[in-house]
């Protein structure tokens, strides 16, 4: 049965060269046959549908002959050239050594293999670290908002050099091991046999070039460590546990190397007044048995201050009132949470004299209520 090299690696028919590139990729990761769960068998035969259709030539002749193309490859029909580009696929044989093009596929081979492209001459400078840390709010810091500077030591660019390595002022030599060119070409021994490879040149990291003299500050690798103060904009509605991402506010990378990111844990403190949950905000409001029979108003705290809430005649204990878009911001929409009471109603523990008497007349008359 003839193979859908689209149905192998998960793509339709109108796929861009990025998504069939993205699928072999994902592919490849998942069937490496050095991998624990890896298949050779269908790590070759994603090899060979990749081949086919990220080549536009060997593509557009895959797709004209559709279910028919391994018999026209075989009959080495379909104009110049025939399909003697898949001949190594088909036979069960794999790659045959030396006829093997990975030309932008360093980057997919380089995860498994251990090599890269070589194309970026900042492909193989070394990234800062990522920075984790705690910060800590206020409660109404957090339901608001707030710009706050926080202090970190960590490796930073050196600004004795601009974070290049080199004395500033001194001469720069052509590379020894690269003559200049910034790459150098390796072979390596692979699951298909020999690949020679074009890499990053490990001496001048791509540059072409080595200072005749390393920074004397830090020593050649273009950063050091020191206190930054760094400012923070903390988003309202932010809640405790959630995480703050600051692109490049981490380390800074070697010889001008892409910085890391900073991760800001949020903690934040809690209020005796409120409970918040999500974008709303609870409370509790105390009153007296007279006041809950007869109603009342009460003073309620609320983030934005005092306000004042009707209690209506015969409310029970319990009961929850609620105050409209006086909670929380959300944080990733307009408008505000809700504000939500609940009415504690108070029950006298120590009744004496008048309040006794007329505790006892109200008895009667429910009682004579009850009985009518």
């Amino acid at each position: 049965m003839a193979k859908d090299y689209y149905d192998i690696l998960g793509v339709s028919r109108s796929a861009s060269e990025d998504e069939i590139k993205r699928a072999f990729r994902k592919k490849a990761h998942e069937l490496h046959p050095d991998k624990a769960h890896g298949d050779e068998a269908k790590f070759k035969e994603a090899n060979e549908a990749y081949q086919v259709l990220s080549n536009k030539e060997k593509k557009g002749q895959y797709d004209q002959f559709g279910q028919t193309f391994d018999q026209a490859r075989r009959q080495g029909g379909a104009g110049p050239g025939g399909f003697g580009g898949f001949g190594d696929f088909s036979q069960g044989g794999g790659f045959q050594q030396g006829n093997v093009d990975f030309g932008d596929l360093g980057d997919i081979f380089g995860d498994i293999f251990g090599f890269g492209s070589g194309r970026s001459k900042r492909s193989r400078a070394k990234s800062g670290r990522d920075i984790q840390a705690d910060l800590n709010l206020s409660f109404r810091e957090a339901v608001f908002g707030i710009e706050k500077e926080i202090n970190l030591y960590k490796q930073a660019v050196c600004e004795h050099c601009y974070g290049l390595g080199n004395e500033p002022g001194a001469k720069n030599e052509t590379c020894p091991t690269c003559k200049g060119k910034g790459q150098v070409r390796q072979v390596v021994n692979s699951f298909f046999g020999q690949i020679a490879q074009t890499t990053v040149c490990p001496t001048c990291e791509g540059q072409g070039t080595i200072s005749a003299q390393k920074c004397r500050v830090c020593s050649g690798t273009g950063r050091t460590r020191k206190d930054q103060t760094i400012k923070v904009s903390v988003p309202a509605g932010i809640d405790d546990g959630e995480t703050l991402r600051l692109s490049g506010q981490g380390e800074a990378g070697e010889k001008s190397g892409h910085a890391g990111d900073l991760y800001l844990r949020i903690r934040v403190q809690s209020d005796s007044r409120f409970v918040r949950k999500g974008a709303d905000i609870f409370s509790e409001v105390n009153i007296s048995f007279p006041a809950a029979a007869l109603g009342t108003k009460v003073e309620i705290e609320t983030l934005d201050g005092s306000v004042s809430m009707k209690i209506q005649a015969g409310t029970q204990s319990g009961k929850i009132f609620r105050l409209n878009d006086k909670g929380v911001p959300f944080l990733r929409k307009r408008g505000r949470g809700d504000h939500l009471i609940t009415v504690n109603v108070i029950t006298p523990t120590r009744i004496h004299g008048k309040k006794k008497k007329l505790l006892e007349e109200l008895a009667e008359l429910d009682g004579e209520n009850i009985e009518e």
